[in-house]
C-alpha cells in the first residue's frame, strides 16, 4: 500500500494552498530538524509531502504523462475558479476515456495534475 509521495517545491505555503484548493487536507506542516520546510497532505487515503529546501528546485516534466491524478468533485465550476487563481489549465475540460470530466493543470512548480470527475460528482 502506497504511504505518500514526496516531492521539492519552490514555495511550501504556495502549494499546499493549491492541494487544499483541490480538496487536501494539510496533516503536517513544520520545520524539520535539518530546517527545511516540510508539509502533508491527505487526499483520500494517500498523501503527498512536499520539501521547501534552500537551493534545491523542483524539476517537473512538462508532459501530461508525468502527472499526479486527483479525484474532485464539481470539476466544471472548480476550473473557472481555478483559471481566476491564475492556474494554467494544460489539458482543457474533456471526456476522459471513461466519460467523465477532466481537465490538467500545473501546480505552483508547473507539474502536471489530471483532474478526474468524482463518481456522482
Amino acid at each position: 500500500m502506497l504511504k505518500h509521495v514526496s516531492f521539492l517545491t519552490r514555495d511550501l505555503n504556495a502549494t499546499v494552498a493549491f492541494y487544499e484548493t483541490l480538496g487536501g487536507v494539510t496533516e503536517k506542516n513544520l520545520t524539520t530538524p535539518e530546517g527545511y520546510l516540510r508539509a502533508v497532505l491527505r487526499l483520500g487515503e494517500g498523501r503527498l509531502q512536499f520539501f521547501q529546501i534552500p537551493e534545491q528546485a523542483p524539476a517537473p516534466q512538462p508532459h501530461w504523462a508525468e502527472h499526479i491524478a486527483l479525484h474532485v468533485t464539481g470539476l466544471r465550476a472548480l476550473l473557472p475558479t481555478l483559471r481566476a487563481g491564475g492556474v494554467t489549465v494544460t489539458r482543457d475540460l474533456q471526456p476522459s476515456p471513461g466519460g467523465r470530466d477532466m481537465a490538467f493543470v500545473q501546480d505552483p512548480d508547473g507539474r502536471q495534475v489530471e483532474l478526474l470527475e468524482a463518481r456522482g460528482g
